[in-house]
């Protein structure tokens, strides 16, 4: 998704996968054979990232509210379950963005006996008060999908897509695409959500890029509240100044549907970039109404998210740094690797658990 109106995290961790040394983890699961590994010492910072026993481990995947970004975690979620071997893990969200709302809910799971939280937090700004009271009746917690405004995370960790340099790799598409030169648009969610800031200045970084060959001229912000409210948006800009637009970059989930939509219907030549895989949008690659569009990976934070927190609550691991920040990562998805996109997804999902395993987790 662009993840609503209410995302991602600022000063994200690139992903480096490094060689499995003297401290690092190896990455087994609970059903896996013990045999050919050297165990290694808790002191030295190191050890076995194997989840021995996870049963006792119930985990829940906690949107922010009802968004199609967050589907992926359901299924995910599940497999997460079967392949560790966990106590349960269940996904539960409220109807409404409400901060209140959430952390209603997120004791109501705690009451039945949830002992471990993956959150995408409502509020970037009043998350981190969550966090605590959860970290401090000894659950492990993890903020999925977004992290806390500014530069303190009282969850865990965060896995999360670095949503600038998701930005300026969907602005770069779209520019690329229009020969280098033109007019570009930004649609994109909430003014006032850092992230969406963030957004904002990885297109600004690409459009700088260019030299001057290309103009930014209108970023329209707060129409991800829902597609109705997107399709207005698009469809009244396109009437105003669709022939000055060369190129369309949609930085929100809603926006990057109806952009998709009504520049076909349109007939419009603009070079649409949108965001995330609906079905709409790979349709509209397929066709040639859409140049790209840059996909996350919510499957990965719902399937590594589990089984680090596992790890975590079982306390066979413990943080390195706490409240560390990953990307979860973002790909660029064009008509030319349309069919393989979602291998390298996976492939990131892999180097995702290896990199917790090397470089996040601290394991005994």
């Amino acid at each position: 998704m662009s993840l609503r109106t209410r995302s991602l995290l600022p000063g994200v961790v690139a992903v480096a996968v490094l060689a499995v040394g003297s401290t690092a983890c190896t990455i087994k699961n609970s059903d896996e054979p013990a045999g050919g590994q050297v165990p290694t010492t808790a002191r030295a910072g190191s050890g076995t990232a194997e989840l021995a026993d996870g049963s006792a481990t119930k985990v829940a995947l906690v949107p922010g509210g009802a968004h199609p970004y967050f589907q992926p975690w359901k299924t995910a979620g599940a497999d997460a379950r079967k392949t560790y071997q966990l106590g349960d893990v269940t996904f539960d969200e409220t109807a409404e963005w409400d901060q209140q709302k959430q952390n209603n809910l997120l004791s109501t799971l705690a009451a039945r006996g949830y002992n471990a939280f993956g959150v995408f937090g409502v509020s970037p700004t009043d998350i981190n008060t969550t966090f605590a009271d959860l970290k401090s009746q000894g659950f492990a917690v993890a903020s999925l999908g977004s992290c806390p405004a500014g530069t303190t995370n009282e969850a865990d960790f965060c896995l999360s897509t670095d949503v600038e340099l998701a930005a300026y790799k969907a602005a770069k598409a779209a520019i690329e695409a229009m020969g280098g030169k033109g007019k570009i648009v930004h649609l994109t969610g909430n003014n006032v959500d850092a992230n969406t800031q963030l957004r904002i200045k990885g297109v600004a970084r690409a459009v700088k890029e260019s030299g001057g060959k290309v103009q930014l001229l209108q970023t329209v912000t707060d129409i991800d509240k829902d597609l109705q409210t997107a399709q207005k948006a698009v469809s009244d800009l396109l009437a105003a100044k669709g022939k000055q637009i060369q190129g369309i970059v949609s930085t929100a989930y809603n926006p990057a549907v109806a952009a998709a939509d009504t520049v076909r219907s349109s007939g419009s030549q603009a070079k649409v970039v949108a965001i995330d895989d609906d079905a709409k949008i790979l349709s509209s690659i397929k066709q040639g109404t859409v140049t790209a569009t840059v996909v996350q990976n919510p499957v990965g934070q719902a399937d590594v998210g589990a089984w680090a927190l596992a790890l975590l609550q079982t306390k066979q691991c413990t943080m390195r740094t706490p409240g560390q920040s990953v990307d979860s990562g973002s790909f660029v998805v064009t008509k030319e690797n349309i069919t393989a996109y979602d291998s390298a997804r996976q492939t990131k999902t892999d180097q995702l658990k290896k990199q917790f395993a090397d470089e996040v987790l601290a394991c005994s």
